[in-house]
């Protein structure tokens, strides 16, 4: 029985002036399969690479007649598709994120640790076209095709996963077109990126699809937001912890970092770290090695690094609440998200995935939305974006009668504000008027008139903190049974159910009836 011709081995092209350290990765190299030519300059690199075409380039920063950098803006410039693993100076952070920058797919730095010399070839090489890796992966996706990036549709060439995740960015916009984009260009490497966008806009989306694009898609996806996590437990939750290294440690446990070995770490509200953690995340990100509380050695770790955040970084680290080198070091590649407002021909098929996500989840038909309605959204700020658009719908759902969908935006923010007013489980006789308790730490340096309290400066945040109070308080007074808290509440069982996911609320083993 004939066999398919075996895949020719990854040609790789080795640069460094360093004799010795030349020979010791073309040795590595040779071992692992791959075909290896060796140059000492940039120029004598160029001549190599005018000649023959290669899979991977490995080059020194620094070399006798150059810079490697001006290796990676001359295949830059010739549109070559060599993939360029630059090798840095120990602790030198601003050669590494230039590197990416200027187009790297990844870097290292020195002195090499050869297990990771051999991991980062691997990741280079493994996706060629036409080619199988050197030595036989774990896993491997579908070959992508040959044709840049750039210049191809959002989800050419991808598998069904990476085309659904991109789906999922709702809008064809040209702000959402240009998003779309730029993940399918950035996604292949492995420079940390920065997602920027208001509240509610999908900054998990984008980090999820950037994961699903990637060669890391077999690997997890492990998203943390760390605003959520009790300061005191941080150095624990990202790195692990040894058996004994505090109370309660009764074994060794892994952190977000062991845990998304292999694939993508997502870091939500990045800008809510206190700068103690900055420091200690910042060296887990350049050297890749991470040491559990309690122990005594540092473990390698392979992941990339996606942060996100609604605030202005920049402005963080002016103020001194941010580590200027941190910043630098996750902001290699931004991509921003357009609020809502600057995408309204989006709305409408927003409004069509989302109505179509809500009767699913809920069992229900989808009701049949109205230009009426669609033009009610519209007019109205929609502050919140994404997200307060959803919470539009849901309440429109769960309150229309018939197959047409019912909304009064003006009503639902009025009663929205005054059911979160009033008293847990007493209604107010009528006749009383219900003020708004607004805290005055909301908006800082608001001017308000006096007896009026400031306006928050995001209401749908301050909503949902207002109702994940409310329901939590119900949950905990009814021993977390979620129907006898549904209701005390005039809600459902699955109504509650929704809230819980949706506002983030712990739940212990509580029955549901």
């Amino acid at each position: 029985m004939s066999s398919s011709p075996a895949s020719p081995p990854a040609q790789i092209l080795v640069v460094d002036d360093e004799p010795d350290l030349r020979t010791l990765y073309e040795l590595t190299l040779l071992r692992e399969g791959y075909q290896v030519e060796a140059a000492s300059s940039v120029e004598e690199a160029w001549q190599h690479l005018q000649t023959s075409r290669f899979d991977a380039v490995i080059t020194d920063m620094r070399l006798p007649d150059g810079l490697g950098l001006e290796l990676l803006q001359r295949i830059a410039r010739h549109q070559r598709s060599e993939r360029c693993v630059v090798m840095t100076a120990y602790g030198s952070a601003e050669n590494a994120v230039e590197a990416l920058k200027a187009g790297a797919f990844d870097y290292l730095t020195k002195p090499v640790d050869l297990k990771q010399f051999r991991s980062v070839v691997a990741s280079a090489v493994q996706e060629r076209p036409g080619a199988a890796p050197a030595r036989p992966m774990a896993a491997t996706r579908e070959s992508e095709p040959a044709t840049r990036a750039e210049e191809a549709p959002a989800d050419a060439g991808f598998a069904p996963a990476a085309r659904a995740a991109l789906a999922r960015l709702v809008g064809e916009s040209d702000t959402m077109r240009a998003v779309k984009a730029r993940i399918v260009r950035v996604a292949r490497g492995m420079a940390p990126v920065l997602v920027h966008g208001e509240s509610g806009t999908g900054k998990e989306l984008v980090a999820r699809a950037l994961h699903a694009c990637s060669q890391r898609a077999g690997g997890p996806f492990v998203a943390v937001n760390c605003s959520a996590i009790p300061e005191a437990l941080l150095e624990a939750e990202f790195f692990g912890a040894r058996k004994g290294s505090y109370t309660g440690a009764i074994q060794d446990r892994d952190g977000y970092f062991q845990a998304a070995r292999g694939g993508t770490l997502f870091l939500d509200e990045i800008g809510d770290l206190p700068l103690a953690m900055q420091s200690k995340l910042l060296r887990a990100i350049q050297e890749r090695c991470v040491r559990p509380l309690g122990s005594t050695q540092e473990e390698p770790v392979d992941v990339r690094i996606v942060s996100a955040t609604h605030k202005d970084l920049q402005a963080e680290v002016q103020a001194g609440r941010f580590r200027q080198d941190l910043f630098y070091r996750l902001n290699v590649i931004e991509v921003r998200l357009p609020p809502l407002r600057e995408r309204r021909e989006d709305l409408a098929a927003l409004c069509t995935a989302l109505l179509a996500r809500i009767a699913e989840e809920s069992g229900q038909p989808v009701p049949r939305m109205t230009m009426q309605v669609l033009l009610k959204l519209e007019s109205h700020p929609l502050r919140g974006n994404v997200r307060e658009l959803e919470n539009l719908l849901h309440r429109a759902v769960a309150l229309s009668e018939g197959d047409t969908l019912q909304l009064d935006v003006e009503a639902a923010d009025a009663d929205g504000l005054q059911d979160l007013a009033m008293p847990l489980f007493a209604m107010p006789a009528p006749g009383d008027v219900t003020v708004v308790p607004v805290p005055t730490t909301i908006s800082a340096g608001s001017s308000a008139s006096a007896g009026e309290p400031p306006v928050p400066a995001d209401l749908q945040q301050y909503l949902d903190d207002q109702e994940r109070g409310i329901v939590e308080r119900a949950l905990r007074e009814a021993n977390y049974n979620r129907t006898a808290a549904a209701a005390r509440l005039g809600l459902s069982l699955r109504q509650i159910r929704y809230r819980i996911a949706r506002l983030g609320i712990a739940v212990p083993n509580g029955d549901d009836d």
